[in-house]
């Protein structure tokens, strides 16, 4: 057998590796406020509830697998972030994180912008009644017909991933008789703590035109000089779930050199700087992020030194939190259908979702945490690996966690802090159905995504 083919159980070993597993919590029962949405809470019964409502309540009336969004967190979140930074900077939520009509009202009601990275995610937002000028363009890759669409409705600023794309836009804007306001995006040669497929500031990666060997200074000459663009800053993202702020200080001081040198050499000083998003959230208790007002204090003033040492006014800063805001907000609602211990190992808990509503664990190798929620437990911990219902080895939601030994099917567990990328990267493989999004507050809820149908898988398969 060729040493790259392997069957999947001894790959599995090697795939997920053991041992990553700490010690089980004083309390199965309790619920870490750091990683569950503001709501949450255990009632009386012992039954876990969202916006005041309880989960079998829920599972009854939506069925599960599904998201629940707890709307109320979901909007102090926004409102804490555009209090953070204030009105001498912009707040753009990453819709990519996860983006629906109600969300996008959301943030227009709340006075958070939206940064978008496709077609699809704009016509979104336009359909629930964004504002066209409190709208970024992002991606690496825009189409012509999506920069049309952009640039005719109005965008606030289109993000400049390349040289091509540089002189795309500048030719599509001037033929419609419009300037187009646009940043640029460089790679700043920071590389994040976080996952290899989503550290976005080293060199050697897709996003963004590297400040190294003066491209990014070319890609400005470029912008400058053409009549379809108004270059009105720089933008700058270094990767995802960052907890910890250095490499913004190098990221920071780097692209305010670059404004130092368009300065220089220009006589321009571009306004804007954008240092994009990736702050990270509590997914398990071991987890330390920090608050907004901590990352603006942070940001602004690393920006504000840099450019008094440059001798430069300080920009106007944009941020991009997508996770930080509605990754907390939400949880994943499962029954539980098998549990299947193998002595001296672990217990399998299989749930009727899997790596089609979560994917973020084979993909990332993520850590979630969960809990039992339909009641409460006195039994003994047992260490327990969660996995899902599709024909795959690496179908794993949690690797690795502490549930009750008295779990048994028909139980309700929930893995919070699902609200950003899990319906946003969630498929169909299986054919399995995606879940629903459903928003929770003030003892009301209801569905902002529906549930999937056979009936709209087999709309799709014209056969």
């Amino acid at each position: 057998m060729s040493r790259s083919a392997h069957p999947a159980g001894p790959r599995h070993a090697d795939v997920l590796p053991e041992g990553h597993y700490t010690a089980p919590p004083a309390d199965l029962n309790a619920l870490d406020p750091k990683v569950w949405a503001d709501t949450v809470t255990r009632n009386a019964d012992g039954v876990v509830t969202v916006g005041g409502i309880e989960v079998t309540r829920l599972a009854e009336e939506f069925g599960t697998p599904a998201y629940f969004l707890d709307e109320a967190d979901f909007r102090a979140r926004c409102r804490a972030w555009a209090a953070a930074f204030g009105k001498d900077a912009d707040v753009f939520y990453a819709g990519k994180a996860f983006l629906s009509r109600a969300v996008v009202r959301w943030l227009k009601e709340e006075g958070l912008n939206l940064d978008v990275c496709s077609g699809g995610e704009l016509a979104t937002a336009l359909a629930a009644g964004m504002p066209a000028e409190r709208i970024a363009f992002h991606g690496n890759n825009k189409s012509v017909e999506e920069i049309e669409r952009a640039v005719s409705a109005g965008v606030g600023r289109i993000v400049l991933d390349s040289f091509q794309e540089i002189a795309r836009v500048a030719h599509i804007a001037q033929s419609m008789g419009k300037r187009q306001r646009v940043q640029i995006r460089v790679t700043v040669g920071v590389e994040a703590h976080t996952h290899e497929f989503i550290a976005t500031a080293h060199e050697d990666q897709k996003f963004g035109i590297a400040l190294a060997g003066g491209q990014a200074a070319e890609a400005v000459r470029r912008a400058l000089r053409l009549d379809g663009l108004e270059l009105i800053g720089i933008h700058s993202h270094i990767g995802s779930q960052i907890f910890d702020m250095a490499g913004f200080e190098v990221s920071a001081r780097r692209v305010v050199q670059l404004l130092a040198e368009v300065r220089d050499e220009h006589g321009v000083e571009l306004p804007e700087i954008d240092l994009g998003g990736g702050l990270g959230i509590a997914y398990t208790s071991d987890d330390d992020p920090r608050e907004p007002h901590e990352i603006a204090k942070s940001l602004t003033e690393i920006v504000t030194r840099e450019c008094e040492a440059a001798g430069l006014r300080s920009p106007r800063i944009s941020v991009e939190p997508g996770r930080a805001i509605v990754g907390p907000t939400a949880f994943t609602l499962y029954e539980v259908g098998t549990v299947k211990p193998l002595e001296g190992l672990r217990t399998y808990v299989s749930v009727d979702g899997g790596m089609s509503d979560n994917i973020r664990t084979a993909l990332y190798d993520a850590e979630y945490s969960v809990a039992l929620v339909s009641r409460t437990s006195e039994a003994v911990p047992m260490l327990s690996r969660v996995v899902g219902k599709h024909c795959e080895s690496g179908d794993i939601v949690v690797k690795d966690a502490f549930l009750p030994a008295d779990l048994a099917p028909g139980d309700l567990i929930a893995v919070p802090a699902t609200g950003a990328y899990c319906r946003s990267m969630a498929s169909n493989y299986n054919h399995a159905l995606r879940p629903p999004v459903v928003a929770v507050a003030d003892g009301e809820a209801r569905v902002i995504v529906r549930r999937e149908t056979e009936e709209d898988l087999l709309r799709l398969d014209v056969g």
